[in-house]
């Protein structure tokens, strides 16, 4: 018997299927690419994603014929809705979170409501966007489409009814919406009236982990899938994520190092919100019932990475991927072991949580004719992990504690790394030994459901393994207290003292 996890992402869609004891059966994955336009539009074609979900799924089932699949769950990209007809078709493409239309329905209902109110029921940001701005704008662009759709569904969902079972919708995924009501855990009748989006076209709403069908017989068929494999309902694929790294309860925080870099604490109450709106820091459900999560991100991230690969050493990278070497792992080890005197600010990119909406510059302060390759490249590390120190920060003072970081990402392959952000931090960080978190949850929460595993504490017991545990240098983690100032005090002058 195996779990399928599949994962719909904004350039790609993965599948993972494990045994119940956690070996990894089959795995695969199909690219994709949204356009952005002049015009803020940022969109997927919503019928080539499900045909390259078809595609994995067969191609998994398979290779999985001596562990036949049980039980599959799906996790996605957050913010993003498809209309569906009430025979089932997909009416159009799938607008992803970046789209920027809709953004003047969002402030409307800012200024009804007022920011303290709206934060209050959501626990979202003012400034985040949301499913709220995607309804809006198809509902004053394409009336005609909007008045037809019969559901407007998240893509968890979407792919769950596409098989064969039910469109519900999980709480992580709703909390991204701008329209869920975070305490009550249901859609919000006040944001709904007023952003004038009634009546309701949302989808049911129930916890993770929830059977919500079994897939139909003709689709089994044609994709190789045993009969009556159950479909259990799937969430935020960032929740996805932290629950395959097991992170399953209060005090421990997913560290995600891609090109973006995000940072999922837990927590098992809802804070007090003045304190969490005070300290630009967002709330949303958790895939693990009774657990709460906050998105921190920095879009610049492992991205300043490439950005300096790229501009200054473009003919060291053509030479690395000629000889079949990874540019980043030689660059990783020309790190010094000690703290620089480099201030970088890791704003390349617009920024997110503690730092979402603000105008801050990308900048390196500090530079000399002296400044080595490597120092160069230890503080640029050094400057995206104290955005993330500064949002650490933040949580204690809104009453939430992180007492250790599970790492995952490319970034989490070098020791270095988690070792300065260790210090950084001043945190222990876990490398575990998964290599795909959200698929992996995913698949967790199918075992879940379906009743292989008694809870997802149980499911993380039985499949999450640490490789190695960084523990913070206390010299070291010193020095960074004080570096920590000193970027604050350099950001706050090229603000303008903003």
């Amino acid at each position: 018997m195996s779990l399928l996890g599949i994962d719909v992402g904004a350039n790609s869609v993965r599948a993972l299927a494990i045994s119940v004891e956690g070996r990894p059966l089959a795995e695969a994955s199909r690219e994709y690419a949204p356009v952005p336009s002049a015009s803020g539009a940022y969109e997927l074609d919503s019928e080539r994603i499900w045909a390259a979900i078809r595609e994995l799924i067969a191609e998994v089932a398979a290779n999985t014929r001596q562990d036949p699949i049980r039980a599959l769950s799906v996790a996605s990209m957050g913010e993003v809705i498809v209309p569906l007809s009430a025979d089932g078709r997909i009416l159009s493409s799938s607008i992803l979170s970046a789209d920027q239309r809709g953004s003047h329905c969002v402030r409307a209902v800012e200024q009804k409501l007022g920011r303290e109110r709206l934060y209050e029921i959501t626990g979202s940001l003012p400034g985040s966007l949301g499913t709220l701005a995607k309804l809006c704008w198809l509902r004053d662009n394409k009336p005609t489409l909007f008045e037809g759709a019969w559901r407007f569904v998240f893509w968890s969902g979407l792919v769950s009814y596409l098989l064969g079972g039910a469109s519900t919708c999980d709480y992580s995924l709703a909390s991204r919406s701008l329209l869920f009501d975070l305490a009550q855990k249901r859609w919000s009748s006040e944001v709904l009236h007023a952003s004038g989006l009634v009546p309701l076209k949302l989808p049911d709403l129930a916890p993770a982990g929830t059977p919500v069908g079994v897939v139909s017989a003709p689709l089994a068929r044609e994709l190789g899938l045993p009969a009556n494999v159950r479909i259990i309902l799937g969430g935020y694929d960032l929740s996805c994520s932290a629950l395959g790294l097991g992170v399953v309860e209060g005090g421990m925080a997913m560290y995600l190092l891609g090109s973006t870099i995000f940072m999922l604490p837990a927590f098992n109450a809802i804070p007090l919100t003045s304190l969490m709106l005070s300290q630009g820091l967002d709330m949303a459900c958790h895939v693990v019932p009774g657990v709460f999560v906050s998105v921190l991100y920095n879009q610049s991230g492992g991205a300043m990475l490439k950005w300096f690969a790229d501009n200054l050493v473009p003919l060291e990278k053509r030479e690395a991927q000629r000889r079949g070497l990874n540019i980043y792992t030689e660059l990783l080890a020309e790190m010094p072991e000690e703290p620089t005197e480099l201030i970088a600010l890791p704003y390349f990119a617009p920024s997110g949580p503690p730092r979402l909406g603000d105008q801050v510059p990308g900048g390196i302060v500090g530079l000399r004719t002296s400044t080595t390759r490597g120092e160069l490249i230890r503080g640029l590390l050094e400057g995206m992990t104290y955005h993330f120190a500064e949002g650490q920060e933040r949580l204690q003072k809104a009453g939430i504690g992180i007492k250790v970081y599970r790492a995952a990402g490319r970034g989490a392959r070098s020791d270095r790394w988690l070792q300065l952000s260790a210090d950084i931090l001043g945190t222990p960080v876990e490398r575990t030994q998964v290599s795909d978190p959200a698929t992996l949850g995913a698949a967790m929460v199918a075992g879940v459901g379906c009743g292989a595993y008694a809870g997802f504490e149980e499911a993380a017991r039985a499949l999450i393994r640490v490789e190695r545990r960084f523990e913070p240098h206390p010299q070291r983690s010193a020095r960074y207290r004080a570096r920590l100032e000193r970027y604050r005090q350099v950001l706050a002058a090229l603000q303008g003292g903003r």
